[in-house]
């Protein structure tokens, strides 16, 4: 038995994950997917890499830049282009700053966690979807999208959980984002000191990046276009995301004024079902109060984006620690594991 399971290997259940560890917990972070970092994602294709989630890191609060120090000291983040205000980028990939959070954890990948159930020694039991063994933990930290949470947590009920905890959990609200990677020939001829640019109206495209631009050496012009909300809310459910991808880039073409983004070497295309919180929970964390131990964090928690995300994750082991009424929380210093 574990003190407490973390489902989800976002930002926010690697910060909660690591920060009950320091205090002496033992902890367990179980993720469905193959990589850390949830939407902080890198793709590894035709002889490079891509960030087709979250392309770079701009801190606003004091504990954000405090991190994003700490993995610049590292090597790990590096300003993109000398920008002002200052944009961080990884050059092996974003999601080289969740595999930095990940340090010394105990992670299960590849494991989605099925159902969650009270045992008669108040524990909770999670059940895998891919592996007969059962994890028994004293307290859960549900660090996924609210609708994911909310198909764990609605078969248990409103007289476990609460009727109020349930109905808070149902309000979040998700918009969609649909992200393309394109690879282009080395003759392509780029805009000069051009980086990024973002779109407020446009019925396609939300946000486009040359993503080559990060990388040490690059081998050709990669680009990542991320499309509006509307856009991916109609190609949601498509079975083949290649046009979707493809009109995406069309559009890039008409709006750049560069004709060959239409016509890519390569390129693949990814869905992100619950990219942004258009409805968040309003509080940094929400938890079940008639239950044994069960807390939800996220980006939907209090705000949005990556600094929302581990903020929420430094809530949510607040709130586990006063549930677990072991560790005085005044002792322990987030950094600290990573400056030792």
């Amino acid at each position: 038995m574990i003190d407490v399971a973390v489902v989800g290997a976002g930002m926010s259940g690697l910060v909660c994950a690591q920060q009950l560890r320091q205090a002496g917990y033992s902890v367990l972070v179980v993720e469905k997917s193959r990589g850390l970092g949830g939407r902080v994602a890198t793709r590894r294709l035709h002889g490079t890499w891509a960030d087709h989630g979250a392309c770079y890191l701009k801190p606003k609060g004091e504990f954000f830049r405090q991190f994003v120090n700490l993995l610049s000291s590292h090597q790990v983040l590096e300003v993109w282009a000398n920008e002002l205000p200052n944009r961080y980028i990884a050059p092996a990939g974003m999601s080289a700053c969740a595999k930095f959070l990940a340090q010394g954890l105990d992670v299960l990948l590849n494991q989605r966690v099925i159902a969650i159930n009270p045992t008669t020694e108040n524990t909770w039991r999670l059940t895998l979807e891919s592996s007969d063994e059962e994890l028994i933990a004293k307290a859960v930290v549900l660090a996924i999208p609210a609708p994911q949470a909310l198909m764990l947590l609605e078969p248990l009920g409103a007289d476990l959980l609460g009727t109020e905890f349930l109905n808070n959990l149902r309000s979040v609200e998700f918009t969609a984002c649909i992200s393309a990677i394109a690879g282009y020939s080395t003759n392509s001829q780029l805009l000069a000191n051009w980086t990024a640019q973002t779109f407020a109206d446009d019925p396609v495209l939300g946000w486009i990046g040359l993503d080559s631009s990060k990388r040490p050496n690059p081998q050709q012009p990669v680009f990542v276009v991320q499309s509006s909300a509307s856009f991916a809310q109609i190609h949601l459910e498509s079975t083949d995301l290649q046009p979707i991808g493809q009109k995406m880039l069309q559009q890039a073409a008409h709006t750049l004024g560069l004709a060959w983004l239409a016509t890519p070497e390569w390129m693949q295309v990814h869905r992100w079902r619950y990219a942004f919180p258009s409805h968040p929970w309003q509080e940094p964390v929400l938890s079940a109060s008639n239950s044994l131990p069960l807390v939800c964090c996220g980006d939907w928690c209090g705000g949005n984006l990556i600094e929302g995300a581990m903020l929420s994750g430094l809530a949510a082991s607040e709130k586990m620690n006063k549930s677990l009424h072991q560790v005085d929380f005044y002792n322990v210093n987030f950094f600290k594991i990573f400056t030792a």
